[in-house]
């Protein structure tokens, strides 16, 4: 199977490459950086910095790309940023899907949980509509609906909502180990909020699923299927590090210090993957305690 991805040098990208390249796919990541691919991805992984470079038939599109959300604040700037890198980018490839003469049968596309907003303490499924409206939601909307029209061309189209995702290799957890390290580490601001988490194993392996079951189409919540709440997932990661997680981050500094993207940290959803269990999908990690732990001997 040939197989395009965007997003293909990041945390998932870089996994799902592994993972591919070993079931003998043949891959091509489109990227600002094309001549890094080969190098971060394998050295089987083809890189472009344009689609119309590809002159073969691609069978599946695996649509990644998108700066990261939480580094810095939202300033005008940086919102205009996420949201290219994101619903602009997914255009210019619905663009190229348009000129293709063989078009793939499939367009699997990132999204996130934050597409709900932020929850409180209503259980999330796939059968769940937005519950409040801030950036990160109307980013995720308008990401999901500039992707699913694909369909309109006869693609399969498959929305993958992803949780944190637990890696070793990146991600929203190398950057809380310096602090738990320190023993600096605990809940962030009440810690009430839910967490969806999932293991990098557990996202490879779904959207591998995704990809080869035909009838699988529309939303996924990427989640493992017990979300714990923020105070829960402090004092978790300080049992795996050995450390205290007893320092709490005050929801008033962080509004001073990161004005809207503190929304992201300080609400939550309480997400839970009913469509991808329904469909047969068996996660190997269920529980956080389980999931860091497998992690431990890497962070």
């Amino acid at each position: 199977m040939h197989i395009l991805l965007t997003g293909g040098t990041g945390l998932i990208g870089r996994q799902l490459c592994r993972h591919w390249l070993e079931q003998g796919h043949h891959l091509t990541v489109w990227s600002r950086r094309p001549e890094q691919v080969a190098e971060i991805c394998g050295a089987q992984v083809r890189g472009v910095a344009k689609l119309d470079e590809i002159r073969e038939p691609v069978d599946a599109v695996i649509n990644l790309a998108g700066a990261p959300i939480a580094d810095r604040p939202w300033s005008h700037k940086r919102k205009m940023l996420l949201w290219s890198s994101r619903v602009t980018l997914t255009e210019v490839l619905l663009a190229w899907l348009e000129r293709c003469e063989q078009k793939p049968q499939v367009l699997i596309s990132g999204s996130a949980v934050g597409w709900y907003g932020d929850g409180g303490e209503r259980e999330l499924t796939e059968e769940s509509g937005p519950v409040s409206e801030d950036f990160a939601s109307q980013l995720c909307i308008a990401w999901e609906e500039t992707a699913q029209r694909a369909e309109a061309m006869g693609l399969r189209v498959v929305l993958v909502r992803t949780g944190l995702v637990l890696s070793a290799e990146g991600g929203f957890l190398s950057r809380l180990l310096l602090p738990f390290k320190l023993a600096l580490g605990g809940r962030i601001g009440d810690g009430r909020q839910w967490m969806p988490w999932i293991h990098i194993d557990d996202q490879i392996a779904l959207i591998d699923f995704l990809l080869h079951r035909d009838d699988a189409s529309g939303p996924y919540n990427a989640c493992a299927p017990n979300p714990v709440r923020n105070r829960d997932f402090a004092k978790a990661l300080g049992h795996v590090l050995h450390r205290p997680a007893v320092v709490p981050m005050p929801e008033l500094a962080l509004k001073v210090a990161l004005g809207e993207l503190s929304l992201l940290l300080l609400g939550g959803q309480r997400a839970t993957p009913a469509r991808l269990q329904a469909a047969g999908f068996s996660f190997r990690f269920t529980d956080l305690p389980a999931a860091l732990e497998d992690l431990s001997g890497r962070l």
